[in-house]
C-alpha cells in the first residue's frame, strides 16, 4: 500500500474531513475497447478525490502532463495543481470491505 502523507491536492473544497490522509492499496488503468477504466481500492476517500484523480490522469492520457508530476501534486498539497475534477457519470463504487472485528466484552 502507498500511503501519501495528505491528499490535499485532491480534496474538493468545502470537504469537512479534517485530516486528509489517505491510503491508496491500488490504483489500475486500463483500457477496454473504447472506454477507459480507473479502478482505486483505499481506505477511504475525500469529497470529490477519486474524481478529482480521475481528471488528473485524463490529463496524462492527453499529453497534458507527464506522469513524472503525480508525486509533486500529491507533494505540493494544492488542489491547483491538480487536473480538473472529472464528470461524475460513469463513475461506480463497486465493493465496500470492512475489517470484521472480535467483541472482547
Amino acid at each position: 500500500p502507498t500511503v501519501f502523507p495528505a491528499f490535499k491536492a485532491f480534496k474538493a473544497s468545502g470537504t469537512s474531513s479534517k485530516s486528509s490522509v489517505r491510503t491508496i492499496y491500488e490504483a489500475k488503468v486500463y483500457q477496454n475497447g473504447d472506454r477507459i477504466f480507473i479502478e482505486l481500492t483505499g481506505n477511504g476517500f475525500l469529497y470529490n478525490m477519486v474524481r478529482i484523480i480521475a481528471g488528473t490522469l485524463i490529463k496524462v492520457g492527453q499529453g497534458q502532463l507527464e506522469p513524472a508530476e503525480i508525486p509533486k501534486i500529491i507533494d505540493g498539497k494544492n488542489r491547483e495543481l491538480a487536473g480538473p475534477t472529472a464528470p461524475a457519470r460513469g463513475l461506480a463504487l463497486v465493493e465496500i470491505n470492512y475489517e470484521k472485528t472480535v467483541d472482547t466484552n
